[in-house]
């Protein structure tokens, strides 16, 4: 969290004044926010202006990596969004199920 300050710090100072990307900070432990899931620090997230979207950052943690963030709309750098997770969890659900299936009926089935 504190390595992240100074490029932090220039990413605001590059979008200070803009009239579409405001930079904040926000303390999740103090200012929980229903529905916006926070699952580790340093959390980063981009509202889209529009439509309030929210995008999850997991791109490098450097000036560059930010820049690409924040001027892609999101696209580059961008971690799984929730509906992908979900999805993802559903997947792995089934995957389960028809594992236990395979189990049941006594043969053993390779899959690639």
């Amino acid at each position: 969290c504190k390595e992240l300050e100074s490029v932090w710090e220039q990413i605001g100072d590059k979008y200070k004044g803009s009239k579409t990307v405001v930079i904040a900070k926000m303390d999740a432990t103090a200012n929980e926010i229903e529905g916006l899931p926070i699952n580790g620090f340093p959390t980063i997230k981009l509202f889209q202006k529009d439509n309030n979207v929210v995008i999850d950052f997991n791109g490098n943690r450097d000036l560059e990596g930010f820049n690409k963030f924040i001027e892609s709309g999101g696209k580059e750098g961008a971690g799984p969004s929730e509906d992908d997770i979900e999805e993802d969890d559903m997947e792995d659900d089934e995957d389960d199920e028809e594992m236990d299936d395979e189990e049941d009926d006594g043969k053993q089935r390779d899959e690639l």
